[in-house]
């Protein structure tokens, strides 16, 4: 089970999103909880990943997964990682006092790949993955194939310029997914390794409209 911190709308609905929100390596939960003015009406939860950053130099805060290089991160911390965030999800939806709609799973960085992997493991569960400047996980349990990509609407973004996960992770992990068939949204942006105004806009329509963009 991990770690997290919720932010709910004043008077939640039946039939809010929720959206859970992933920090990148060396960070925390608070750094994507504070997304959350920008999405009012839907019930945003932030985890904070198992494994302290320092452990591999990553910074002060948490990460998800020891980085080997390329697209490959440790396979049993990633495993844990899609495992405890499973936990977590089912634990809190279990206790929400709403039924809730849409579910969007993702973040930023390791958080957008670790997001990857669960909505392809749970392909009749997620609404949309939320890939912010993230990979497509080599890894055992990430499966892209028309099945797991049918009923899911995949966001990625990703800077043309970005220093810490290559442009090309983004071309060869999107290629696979519009080969599957996949509901994907890709916009690049002349940007290095971050979250911009237009990526949460994107993101701010996503959650009113069912459909690609």
């Amino acid at each position: 089970m991990l770690d997290y911190k919720i932010r709910l709308p004043h008077n939640a609905k039946t039939g809010a999103s929720l959206m859970v929100l992933m920090h990148g390596r060396g960070a925390d939960e608070n750094d994507l909880l504070a997304l959350a003015d920008f999405f009012p009406e839907a019930l945003v939860v932030a985890p904070r990943a198992p494994y302290s950053a320092r452990e591999w130099g990553y910074g002060p805060g948490f990460a998800w997964y020891r980085y080997l290089g390329g697209n490959r991160p440790d396979p049993e911390h990633f495993t844990r990682s899609l495992s405890e965030l499973d936990e977590t999800i089912k634990k809190i939806i279990g206790e929400l006092s709403v039924k809730i709609g849409p579910i969007f799973v993702g973040g930023f960085s390791q958080g957008g790949t670790v997001g990857m992997g669960y909505g392809l493991n749970h392909p009749n569960e997620i609404d949309t993955v939320l890939n912010l400047s993230g990979f497509l996980a080599d890894h055992p349990l990430v499966r892209v194939t028309t099945e797991t990509v049918a009923d899911t609407r995949f966001y990625w973004p990703h800077g043309l310029h970005d220093p810490a996960v290559p442009f090309a992770l983004a071309e060869s992990g999107r290629a696979q997914l519009m080969a599957a068939g996949a509901c994907l949204v890709a916009p690049d942006f002349a940007m290095g390794h971050q979250i911009i105004r237009d990526e949460i806009e994107d993101i701010r329509e996503l959650l009113r409209v069912s459909d690609c963009l």
